[in-house]
C-alpha cells in the first residue's frame, strides 16, 4: 500500500511517500513559502541527490498539485500515476476532545476539526486546507487524520484541568491538551522495544526537545501528563516561547507596557524563551558559542533551559511512582550531547548516571547513553512521526478494506 503523508503548515507542506507495510520511503520533501514570494520545493528520492524546484504556488491546493505532479514526473518522480496512491495520511495538530486516536476522515470528522479551529487557529486551518485539497484532487483515495493531541487524551482530569472556574471548561473546553503526541507515542514505544521492555509495564519520560519542546509522562503505555497545555506555550522554556510563567506577571506587563492581546501573544510566543533571555538567538548552537565566549546571558538561558527540564523530570517521576526509561528526541534531544549531559546531572538519586563516552558526540542515532549499572536507562531515539502516520493510515485503511 503506497501512502502519501502530508503535514501542512501555514506556508509549507511537508510530504513523504511510503510503501507499507515494509515502510520503504519512496520520496520525501517540502514545499515552502506557499502564498509568499519565490515559493519552491525541495524534493528527495532515496539514492539520488536532493533537488530544488522553483514553482508558482499561491495556496495549499496549488502546492499539493505541484507535489502530485512532481511525484509522477517521469524523471524526478517515484510513481507512474496518481492512481498508485492508495491512501493519504494527514498530520493534524488539534483534535480537541473529539479524537483519542487516529481516524478515517469523513465529513463528520471535517466538521469536528472546523469546530476545533478556535483551539489551534494557526495550525488547524492549514491542516484542513490539505484535507480539502486531497478530497478535491483525489476524491476516491481514503484519507486518515493523525492528531498531535490524541495520545494525551488518556490524561486523568486532575492532570488536564486548570484551576479556573469550571464553567470555562464546560463552555469553552479550556484545559491542557498537549502536543507532539505522535512523536511521544513513537519514541516511548521504540525505546521500550530497543530495551526489551513491555510498554504496558514501564514508566517512561519522553523529552521532545527542539525549538518547540515538551515532556510527557508515559505510564504503562499511556500519557498521564505532558508539559504543553491548551496551547504549545505552557511548560518548558523554548526557542522563543516563555513556557511556564505567573499569569499575574502577564497582566502586570500588559498594563505596564500598554500591550493589547495581539502584542502579548507576540511577546510570549515570539520574543521570549531562549531568545528573550539571552538577547542572542533561539538557536542552541549560537547560544553555546556565545556562552563559550563569556556571554553571561547566553549561559543563563542554557542553565534555565536545562533546569526547567530537570524539574519536570522530577515531577513526572513522582507522578508515576518512579522511572524506568528517560528518552531524548527532537533536534536538541537527538543532537546536543551537552544538553543531555546537563539535564541528567545529579540524577544518581533516581538511579540514572550518564556514560559520558557513549553520550559525547552522539547525533541522531538510537543509543543507550546511561551506564550499564543504572537502574534507569537513558536513551536517544530519533523521532519518526511520518512512520507513525504511515502505520496508523495503513492499519485503518486495511481494516476498512477488510470490512468491505
Amino acid at each position: 500500500m503506497i501512502i502519501l503523508i502530508l503535514n501542512c503548515g501555514s506556508s509549507s507542506i511537508k510530504y513523504q511517500l511510503t510503501d507499507m507495510p515494509e515502510g520503504n520511503v519512496l520520496a520525501k520533501g517540502i514545499a515552502e513559502r506557499i502564498g509568499l514570494d519565490e515559493p519552491f520545493i525541495r524534493h528527495k528520492i532515496p539514492g539520488r541527490e536532493e533537488i530544488g524546484i522553483a514553482c508558482e504556488v499561491k495556496d495549499h491546493r496549488g502546492g499539493i498539485t505541484e507535489i502530485l505532479n512532481l511525484l509522477t514526473d517521469p524523471v524526478k518522480g517515484a510513481l507512474k500515476g496518481h492512481d498508485e496512491i492508495d491512501a493519504i495520511g494527514h498530520r493534524v495538530v488539534h483534535g480537541g476532545e473529539d479524537f483519542c486516536g487516529s481516524v478515517p476522515i469523513t465529513q463528520d470528522v471535517i466538521e469536528a476539526l472546523e469546530r476545533n479551529v478556535m483551539l489551534a487557529p494557526l495550525h488547524n486551518p492549514p491542516n484542513l486546507q490539505g484535507i480539502y485539497a486531497m478530497k478535491e484532487l483525489l476524491p476516491d483515495v481514503p484519507q486518515v487524520g493523525v492528531f498531535d493531541t490524541a495520545f494525551h487524551q488518556t490524561m486523568p482530569r486532575e492532570s488536564y484541568l486548570y484551576a479556573l472556574p469550571y464553567r470555562l471548561y464546560e463552555q469553552f473546553r479550556i484545559r491542557k491538551y498537549g502536543f507532539h503526541g505522535t512523536s511521544h507515542r513513537y519514541v516511548s514505544h521504540r525505546a521500550c522495544e530497543l530495551l526489551g521492555l513491555d510498554p504496558k509495564h514501564t514508566r517512561v519520560i519522553t523529552c521532545h526537545l527542539g525549538n518547540g519542546s515538551s515532556l510527557t509522562a508515559v505510564h504503562n503505555g499511556r500519557s498521564v501528563d505532558t508539559s504543553m497545555g491548551l496551547t504549545p506555550n505552557e511548560g518548558l522554556i523554548m526557542g522563543t516561547r516563555c513556557g511556564d510563567v505567573d499569569a499575574g506577571a502577564l497582566l502586570f506587563i500588559a498594563e505596564a507596557e500598554n500591550l493589547d492581546m495581539q502584542q502579548m501573544n507576540t511577546l510570549i510566543n515570539k520574543q521570549s524563551g531562549l531568545a528573550g533571555i539571552s538577547g542572542v538567538s533561539s538557536d542552541m548552537r549560537e547560544l553555546r558559542k556565545a556562552a563559550g565566549q563569556g556571554n553571561e546571558r547566553a549561559g543563563l538561558a542554557l542553565d534555565m533551559f536545562h533546569y526547567r527540564i530537570r524539574k519536570y523530570i522530577g515531577a513526572y517521576a513522582a507522578v508515576m511512582g518512579g522511572l524506568d526509561v528517560l528518552v531524548f528526541t527532537g533536534g536538541i534531544g537527538e543532537n546536543d550531547d551537552l544538553a543531555r549531559e546537563a539535564i541528567c546531572e545529579n540524577m544518581d538519586f533516581l538511579g540514572l548516571v550518564i556514560d559520558k563516552n557513549l553520550n559525547k558526540g552522539l547525533r541522531s542515532r538510537e543509543q543507550v547513553i546511561s551506564t550499564p549499572d543504572s537502574s534507569v536507562k537513558a536513551i536517544v531515539v530519533p523521532t519518526d512521526e511520518e512512520k507513525m502516520i504511515a502505520r496508523d493510515t495503513f492499519r485503518i485503511v486495511s481494516l476498512q478494506e477488510n470490512e468491505q
